[in-house]
């Protein structure tokens, strides 16, 4: 009975009966704060799941009821789901979740002390933390791929009403890393081709820098995905030119910040030419691709 339910007032009956197992299926730290009265937990989202479920009950014939936290959360229906791939023969998902439980004023077990706090963004200026922050960067040709690190050399984030205002990030090009050469002398030699000339010149230009002028909300964000649209002037070799992307701009438990971005950069724009097939012909196998993508991990107090 994969996609079987149980409407509420089955739930309350059942459960005064005592004719049912009721598991929730949040992480620990959730069910901990509240849960329906005389439930169970094992949470859906980590791979023992399973294991859990089988320390509950191993009966694949038991009368089980799974719930999550809302009517809008698909939490329950994939525990069944998984529940029932697994040999569960009787399991119910009931879909409204804690939320419908609690809203029809139902028993619940609760421990607010337990209550996991909402990390909120506050307004001020967070620093980067350059052990916590770095840009990642891949390189293609038609051959194949290189990709690797730069270290963050600094970084700041000014929040004002909850919305990025202004920013800063300086990475050390001088401190460019490949990742995917096992061979150190080819490593060794593609590092000193990126910082040569040919490249991002570090001798001449150690440093590229962003920096925000502005940040637009994406209202229909949901965790986990860009929530705003930055725009801003990125510097590479001394050249400045606009750039704009999503980025995921969160609120960090212990009170920093998190920023990511993740952009392609046709990277002729700032006269990094080597291999381009715009301005050389003939190049056999040194034709490199234009875009280089990049990702930014910042992180900040």
């Amino acid at each position: 009975m994969p996609n079987a339910t149980i409407d509420r007032d089955e739930l309350r009956k059942e459960l005064a009966d005592g004719a049912l197992i009721l598991i929730d299926v949040l992480p620990k730290e959730y069910y901990g704060e509240c849960h329906v009265a005389g439930a169970c937990n094992a949470c859906v989202h980590e791979v023992t799941f399973l294991d859990q479920v089988k320390a509950i009950t191993a009966d694949k014939d038991a009368a089980i009821v799974v719930y999550g936290s809302s009517g809008r959360s698909r939490d329950a229906a994939v525990a069944a789901e998984k529940l029932a791939a697994a040999g569960y023969r009787n399991v119910r998902a009931f879909t409204g979740g804690l939320h419908e439980w609690r809203a029809a004023g139902l028993p619940v077990n609760e421990a607010p002390e337990q209550a996991v706090p909402a990390p909120t963004l506050r307004d001020g200026t967070y620093r980067a933390d350059p052990a916590k922050s770095m840009l990642h960067w891949t390189g293609r040709n038609i051959n194949g791929r290189h990709h690797g690190t730069i270290a963050v050399a600094s970084g700041e984030l000014t929040m004002s009403g909850g919305t990025p205002v202004t920013g800063q990030v300086v990475v050390d090009m001088t401190a460019i890393v490949d990742v995917d050469l096992a061979d150190s002398a080819l490593n060794r030699l593609l590092v000193a081709h990126l910082q040569s000339d040919d490249f991002f010149d570090t001798a001449r230009h150690p440093t590229a820098t962003f920096d925000l002028t502005g940040a637009e909300p994406l209202p229909d964000a949901t965790p986990g995905t860009p929530n705003y649209r930055i725009t801003g002037a990125l510097t590479i070799r001394g050249t400045s030119h606009p750039v704009a992307c999503p980025a995921l701009i969160a609120p960090r438990q212990d009170g920093g910040v998190t920023a990511q971005a993740c952009l392609d950069l046709d990277r002729t724009r700032w006269n990094v030419n080597y291999g381009s097939g715009k301005f050389f012909e003939k190049l056999g196998m040194h034709l490199v691709n234009d875009l280089i993508s990049v990702e930014l991990h910042l992180v900040g107090y």
